[in-house]
């Protein structure tokens, strides 16, 4: 009989001339000491060796007993989620938790894994046999909580993102969706956790087509660039991206073109992260604008000085910006209506910059008249952060 393991024994017989423990809570105590691996097994031989027989355990009132019951748990929830890799972690009522330490302390064991570490362990195995999937703590796609206090278990699936495009050939469509009216975009029984009841706008739309087709509880959209409601967005589309909250489903094949209620998302794929920063773009836009006062060709030429100089753009905040425009060409359309077209840089707020409110140089001081944004849309958009391309 090596030291150790003499050691062992000692020590396992004072504890259990105090203490009943189960095969799971007593070879835990000592796995690590002798370089073993089944913390069940070490404690059944002890058990034999010392001929002790064990009918509640102190430590965790022989929950071990019912761990089956909790696999079984997580492999009903989880049945309609894809994935590869899994995390169990565990709420224990505290009283287990205090007994153990108590013992560890009590007995002056170092260097053990605790009663939670066991039975998360645990639990994984088993689920991990029964499932044919792998326990990762590092990346795992879904996270299981087990909730001994009330008998439950939960899953969480780890976020999807994703990126694409969109296009709005009709008028009438605002960008964003307002929150459902009951938790303000939370997620509620209302809403069915979705943070919205309506469906009505390009957020709406694309989240809809994603819930069916992610089983997703909620979508977080960044937008590069945004609309007004009665603006198209033509060409190639509008770039996006999406952090998906909840996916049931992770290996969905996408079309290259999805028509969904008024809006068609183009080119959506799965993309490792979100951009870190902003992403930088440019926009060609056509504006029809009305003026107070009739426009002569002479007034229209000052509009050339438009991409001879910086755009500077005050905002409510205080934070000033610099857009550039060019490619400018105007056309009359009548006396006083006109439609411009250009190429501007990112962030340039097209009603401001025709009004000639927070934006300087304007379209109104420029012409001389109080002139007005009727509409604008987006004939093409382009990301210029050739760097962030390369990783979407």
């Amino acid at each position: 009989m090596s030291g150790n393991t003499s050691d062992v024994l000692h020590i396992s017989r004072k504890i259990l001339g105090e203490y009943d423990l189960c095969d799971d809570c007593l070879g835990r105590l000592f796995v690590k000491k002798l370089h073993l691996q089944s913390n069940s097994r070490l404690g059944k031989k002890l058990h034999a060796l010392l001929r002790k027989k064990t009918i509640k355990c102190y430590i965790c009132k022989n929950l071990f007993d019912s761990l089956e019951h909790y696999v079984e748990k997580l492999d009903n929830i989880s049945k309609e989620y894809e994935f590869e890799t899994f995390l169990v972690g565990a709420k224990i009522k505290p009283s287990i938790l205090d007994r153990d330490d108590q013992i560890r302390s009590q007995f002056q064991l170092r260097g053990i894994d605790s009663i939670k570490t066991a039975i998360t362990r645990h639990i994984a195995r088993q689920f991990s046999k029964k499932t044919g999937t792998t326990a990762n703590p590092a990346e795992p796609d879904v996270v299981f909580t087990v909730d001994f206090k009330a008998d439950s278990c939960t899953i969480q699936s780890k976020p999807l993102f994703l990126f694409g495009r969109y296009t709005k050939s009709v008028r009438g469509i605002p960008q964003k969706q307002k929150p459902c009216e009951n938790c303000l975009g939370k997620g509620c029984v209302t809403c069915k956790q979705h943070g919205m009841t309506e469906f009505d706008s390009v957020e709406g739309m694309i989240s809809k087509m994603l819930f069916e087709r992610f089983g997703a509880v909620q979508t977080k959209i960044t937008w590069v660039g945004g609309e007004d409601a009665t603006s198209k967005v033509l060409g190639s589309g509008r770039p996006f991206f999406v952090k998906l909250i909840n996916p049931k489903k992770r290996n969905i094949r996408m079309e290259k073109k999805i028509p969904t209620d008024k809006i068609t998302v183009l080119n959506l794929k799965k993309i490792p992260r979100l951009p870190a920063g902003p992403v930088s773009f440019i926009s060609d836009v056509t504006l029809l604008i009305s003026s107070e006062q009739p426009l002569s060709d002479q007034t229209l030429s000052k509009l050339d000085e438009l991409q001879k100089s910086k755009i500077t753009v005050y905002e409510d905040s205080g934070k000033r910006s610099e857009k550039s425009v060019r490619n400018v060409r105007y056309s009359v359309e009548s006396d006083n209506l006109l439609t411009l077209s250009m190429t501007a840089e990112g962030g340039l707020p097209m009603k401001h910059f025709v009004s000639g409110e927070n934006v300087f140089p304007n379209i109104s001081d420029l012409l001389g008249t109080k002139c007005r944004c009727e509409t604008f849309d987006f004939e093409e958009i382009s990301i210029t952060n050739q760097h962030f391309l390369h990783h979407v």
